[in-house]
């Protein structure tokens, strides 16, 4: 009988291998790194064999020139296959790994090979040129090619090599003592060996700490977005299971308070009095929660139509007036002669509306005013609702819009609310196209706008405004200049 560790091991050889996704991010670091600094390249490259073309060897200069062009070409295909993959197989990612590799050691096997026949141009001596070329490489290298530890051991293999080889031809060629210069400068470029390999290795760490922390956000956001989702599913759930529910026992209070069941004692018809507004106050809850659920599913469905924002803004003001009425406030209307006409949602327009003038009428003083104007210009409409209440000020934004917050979130607040209806407004008039934003009055209160895209009139409503033109403006046809009005 087989062994179960044996089993294991078998089975797991079995299994289909997949792509390190790490190993896909660093080719994809290392190939924007490579095309980010492609001129940067070609200036060097141009530079050092603009040098040695005028000092050194014409010939030697043209055979770097095509080495160099070859790698940059091979390179520069790797990159763009790289950048271009969305999604790396076990396959096409270790193809792209050989091909970054090759072009590597390509790359810095043609700077080895210019060095090692500038150095025997020059002959024995210090090598001026040939190890600043090295030093210009390896340093690079280690800036630039931290991101796969294989690509950089094979750029310093190469690198390393050439940097003790001259010296010790030198030495070997010269037969120099110990005493002479060759052997120092054999010595100095082990040091300099090791405080590149020591440069390489503090670049590769921090590369390596950056990814961990990419990694432990990718994490953690992965875990934010469980947590949401969850946290949705279960308002929905909760919402959809109370609502039944909650229809039953608004239903029963109301008939109970309507009569039919019997005259009730003053005393308990204003306990269910007490019962009905919390009923209703917590159907508008489960509502808002479904909106929302519905909005950030992108479930909500817009029935857009050509709507007149002055008739829906008088019809607005009359369905919010009882409730102004509660907080003995009073709406009143600023609008243009002319129609004025949007796309919209008629419904979740008055969803937007009836959340701000409740806001306004809430945040009011007894007989205060709130104003509703509506302005225009040749592309956009605004609406602006005017209070003189409490106001709110910049600090404040952060809350305005956040979902369940509230400006004043003590448990001595004056009015209550979910926390909820700014929030869906601002999501409902950004799938119109549209923005609102609040500013502090220069007096007391504040004044929120929506603004939004104008759109043409119908063409049924074209020609009737044009026949009241004609009667109103007389001969010349101009229509009425803007005259406010007010319900």
């Amino acid at each position: 009988m087989e062994h179960p560790r044996a089993l294991n091991r078998t089975t797991d050889s079995l299994r289909p291998k997949r792509p390190d996704a790490q190993l896909s991010d660093r080719l994809r670091d290392y190939a924007t790194v490579g095309m980010a600094l492609f001129w940067q390249r070609m200036l060097i490259y141009g530079a050092g064999i603009a040098i040695g073309a005028y000092y050194i060897d014409t010939r030697l200069a043209l055979i770097a020139l095509a080495l160099f062009s070859i790698s940059e070409v091979f390179d520069l295909r790797t990159f763009r296959k790289v950048l271009h993959t969305k999604t790396f197989d076990l396959i096409t990612q270790s193809r792209a790994r050989m091909h970054v590799l090759i072009g590597g050691a390509l790359n810095s096997g043609t700077i080895c090979i210019i060095v090692l026949w500038i150095s025997a141009i020059e002959g024995p001596g210090i090598h001026y040129m040939a190890f600043f070329i090295l030093f210009a490489a390896s340093l690079f290298a280690a800036m630039n090619s931290h991101q796969l530890i294989s690509l950089l051991k094979i750029k310093m293999v190469f690198y390393g090599t050439t940097f003790l080889f001259i010296p010790a031809w030198d030495i070997v060629h010269t037969g120099a003592a110990l005493s002479s210069p060759a052997w120092m400068h054999l010595f100095t470029n082990i040091f300099f060996l090791y405080f590149m390999i020591e440069c390489a290795r503090i670049f590769m760490h921090l590369y390596q700490r950056q990814l961990e922390q990419i990694e432990n956000l990718r994490q953690e956001h992965e875990k934010v977005e469980t947590a949401y989702r969850k946290k949705s599913e279960f308002l929905s759930t909760m919402s959809h299971e109370l609502r039944t529910p909650m229809t039953s026992i608004n239903g029963a209070v109301i008939l109970a308070r309507s009569g039919m069941l019997g005259k009730l004692p003053p005393r308990v018809d204003s306990t269910l009095a007490i019962a009905e507004a919390n009923c209703r106050r917590l159907s508008l809850l489960i509502n808002d929660v479904l909106d929302l659920q519905k909005i950030e599913s992108g479930k909500m469905k817009l029935e857009i139509e050509p709507l007149e924002l002055g008739e829906f803004l008088n019809a607005a003001i009359e369905m919010n007036s009882p409730y102004g009425a509660e907080f003995k406030v009073n709406f009143h209307t600023e609008l243009p002669s002319n129609p004025v006409f949007v796309q919209a949602d008629r419904h979740r327009l008055n969803q937007v509306m009836a959340n701000l003038l409740s806001n306004a009428a809430k945040f009011s003083h007894a007989g205060d005013t709130v104003t509703i104007r509506l302005e225009t210009d040749e592309r956009s409409a605004r609406i602006l609702v005017i209070d003189t209440g409490i106001g709110l000020s910049e600090a404040d934004r952060a809350t305005v819009f956040d979902q369940f917050s509230q400006v004043d979130a003590s448990d001595k607040r004056q009015v209550g609310g979910s926390g909820l209806g700014m929030a869906i407004s601002e999501q409902i008039l950004a799938a119109h196209g549209a923005t609102i934003d609040y500013r502090k009055n220069p007096g007391p209160g504040t004044t929120f706008t929506v603004e939004m895209k104008r759109s043409k009139a119908p063409q049924n409503d074209q020609d009737s405004d044009n026949t009241a033109a004609l009667a109103t403006g007389g001969m010349n046809g101009v229509s009425p200049a803007y005259s406010p009005k007010s319900s």
